[in-house]
């Protein structure tokens, strides 16, 4: 079967595509229901979770063939575990706090086969659903599919933000609303004037350089999320499987204490 990117055809029609971070989930089974959803995508966020590259080389590998595009959040500038979430199938490598143009580039060298960058080959693999592929083809099928994704944190990278996007094989500068208003000093405030100024300034970026700007960290908060859209966000982390399991359980929990109270 063709695999296809499902984030990049959203965002090739100019649609938003939603993706639901993955920390507690420890089954293949996830990509399932992130698809029974309407998730495009899920992410695997090694990062902030103790998931092993294994277990996420199994919930990557069984959402695949799903058409619910996995990505995987290496740990850190971890780009060793980066090329190995590639091979195991993930279409795309989101890499937290990228400061500079320079660790964009070697972000895109580890992720990016040559002539893009200098990721080694393995041959065909789950892109090419282990059938004998040309290694030509399989090189360029993973050229094409694969996202590269660097957060944008911190103040110092916002202020290259420019430069950033400006690196051949980035695709996507995705916010991390969270670590960034931290770093600016108004930890969760997502609507001060600074974090917004941030928010426009990489979209910017992103319009100059004809890549997508990416949103993490606003669920909850639909309004915003919609605003951002406007502005210009084509890729939007809508949620955590740890939060939607405990939003439908208090739900159903506040029900029965006033149906049986």
């Amino acid at each position: 079967m063709a695999i296809t990117n499902r984030i990049k055809d959203r965002i090739a029609r100019g649609e938003v595509a939603l993706c639901m971070a993955v920390r507690f989930a420890r089954t293949a089974d996830i990509g399932m229901i992130a698809q029974s959803c309407g998730f495009d995508s899920i992410f695997v966020d090694i990062e902030h979770s103790t998931i092993t590259i294994d277990t996420a080389a199994q919930m990557i590998a069984a959402a695949l063939p799903l058409g619910v595009a996995p990505l995987a959040r290496v740990p850190g500038h971890d780009f060793d575990m980066a090329a190995q979430l590639l091979d195991a199938g993930a279409l795309g490598i989101i890499c937290p706090q990228v400061d500079t143009a320079e660790q964009a580039k070697a972000l895109v060298a580890a992720c990016k086969f040559a002539p893009l960058g200098h990721r080694s080959v393995s041959g065909a693999g789950p892109l090419q659903s282990y059938q004998t592929t040309p290694l030509g083809e399989v090189n360029a099928q993973g050229n094409a599919l694969t996202l590269v994704i660097p957060m944008l944190e911190t103040q110092q990278g916002i202020e290259n933000a420019d430069a950033i996007a400006a690196v051949p094989g980035i695709d996507i500068l995705l916010i991390g609303s969270n670590d960034l208003s931290t770093e600016l000093g108004i930890p969760g405030d997502l609507k001060h004037p600074k974090i917004r100024a941030a928010y426009e300034t990489a979209m910017a970026a992103c319009k100059k350089h004809g890549k997508c700007l990416g949103i993490g960290g606003v669920r909850g908060d639909a309004a915003l999320a919609a605003d951002l859209v406007k502005l210009g966000a084509r890729f939007m982390i809508a949620g955590l499987d740890r939060g939607y399991l405990m939003q439908a359980a208090k739900a159903d929990v506040t029900a029965l204490r006033k149906a049986i109270a």
